[in-house]
């Protein structure tokens, strides 16, 4: 594994899941593995959980730690080809990868999509450059359309707590004031087709996901028939890719309630986190004993220190 951009880039997800469990029985058990090594966490957006379960990852490997926080903590950077650096970039991305490269042995990277043009954001120049740039892997924290680690520490919690082979798992748009980024509903629609799941994508006519991530016969516009004998709900708000970034739509029908799930089987309800309580979901359905978002955010330590583990050994 020489980058970890995508679900794309494992050879074998159970084996990757196999290991994960391992780890995440024995976190110390390989802090050889990172022991001399060091991996520098650069930051674009912020974060909560995924800045510091990758520090806890990293630490459980025995790895040297660097956070950088470009916006507050460094210079702006020039990201394009070819381009007069006659505007407020100070550096290019060239420059920074290259020295990035020789001072660590990982570059991971979050990086939002702005929201403002779809071709820019799902051209993801961010991380292409640096991997293109860099001397050594690059690992995807969360870029402008997938959030991989985000979607491995899902699979991680359904196979923890989901036994039934092929579980229904539906993916279930819900309302947000705010526009927000299609990366975690992309990754987990992505990471649950690769595996074989029976997958549903609910949503608002409008709100269809791109088909590069989301197979166009998964969809179906009534909640109600979407949930119906589903084992696992995960609960996600996105903005429009066809009227890209905008909010077309905040009907609170779509809301994750108590009514909805009683139509499930006993389904398990996960998020990403944070989340809107009583506009995502209601507080009766988070607090109840089938949610899951504590243990998923749990799981993202072990999703990244495998993924950090197998990038090492490699």
């Amino acid at each position: 594994m020489n980058h970890f951009f995508s679900v794309k880039d494992v050879d074998d997800i159970d084996a990757l899941v196999e290991e994960a469990f391992a780890i995440k029985a024995n976190p110390r058990g390989f802090e050889h593995v990172g022991r001399g090594k060091s991996i520098c966490l650069m930051f674009l957006n912020p974060s909560l959980r995924t800045r510091l379960s990758s520090q806890r990852a990293a630490q459980n490997l025995g790895m040297d730690i660097s956070v950088f926080d470009v916006g507050s903590g460094g210079w702006q950077l020039e990201f394009s080809d070819g381009v007069i650096m006659n505007g407020n970039k100070a550096e290019h991305v060239k420059e920074a990868a290259a020295v990035m490269s020789s001072y660590f042995d990982i570059i991971a990277i979050r990086a939002f999509a702005k929201l403002e043009k779809r071709e820019d954001d799902y051209s993801e120049q961010v991380l292409t450059q640096f991997m293109k740039y860099s001397s050594v892997p690059v690992i995807n924290l969360e870029s402008s359309t997938l959030h991989p680690l985000q979607s491995f520490a899902d699979l991680i919690t359904i196979r923890e707590h989901v036994s039934k082979p092929r579980p229904k798992v539906v993916l279930t748009w819900a309302p947000h004031p705010k526009a927000l980024p299609q990366a975690v509903a992309n990754s987990f629609a992505q990471w649950m087709d690769a595996v074989d799941m029976d997958l549903v994508v609910t949503h608002p006519e409008g709100y269809e996901l791109s088909e590069d991530f989301v197979p166009a016969d998964c969809i179906i516009y009534d909640p109600k028939e979407a949930f119906e004998g589903a084992d696992v709900i995960y609960a996600k708000n996105w903005s429009s890719f066809k009227d890209y970034g905008e909010v077309n739509n905040t009907d609170t029908k779509w809301m994750v309630d108590e009514n909805k799930m009683r139509l499930t089987n006993s389904a398990k309800f996960m998020h990403c986190l944070p989340v809107r309580r009583n506009m995502i979901v209601s507080d009766a359905v988070i607090d109840s004993a089938e949610s899951l978002v504590v243990e998923q955010a749990a799981n993202r330590i072990v999703s990244a220190q495998t993924i950090f583990k197998k990038i090492l050994e490699s």
